[in-house]
């Protein structure tokens, strides 16, 4: 029985040009997924023209006092922006920890890719940017 395999590609969003073919270059599989879901996180809610849609709270969360539900209310904004627009994934867990001595939030993102049996994680720091 033939496995189905799928690769995933999207651009290098530093639009560094590859070595060789001097093109634009790609990142596959996870990478890709990746630079996705970082991309969306950070992506704040009317931001894409004609796609309001197409965002998350997470910045707007950053200016919270820390605490157990910020967590909360982190982690749920993080699992319903990855379901809504990244279909390539399921979520398997999300740690949201406060780094009060940088005035941050590590929040480190454990998913499956589809029709695959390998956990992935995305590890990201959180800053305010005011």
């Amino acid at each position: 029985m033939a496995r189905s395999t799928k690769t995933y590609s999207d651009f290098d969003f530093t639009f560094a040009a590859h070595p060789a073919k001097k093109d634009l270059s790609r990142k596959y599989n996870d990478n890709a997924i990746k630079q996705s879901i970082k991309n969306l996180l950070l992506t704040r809610n009317f931001e894409r023209p004609f796609h309001s849609e197409i965002g998350s709270p997470i910045r707007r969360l950053m200016f919270e006092p820390a605490g157990p539900m910020t967590a909360v209310v982190l982690k749920r904004a993080i699992t319903d922006v990855i379901r809504t627009f990244e279909p390539r994934v399921t979520v398997r867990d999300i740690t949201v920890r406060d780094n009060l001595d940088n005035n941050a939030i590590d929040v480190r993102i454990e998913y499956q890719i589809v029709n695959t049996s390998d956990n992935m994680f995305l590890d990201l720091t959180l800053e305010r940017t005011r």
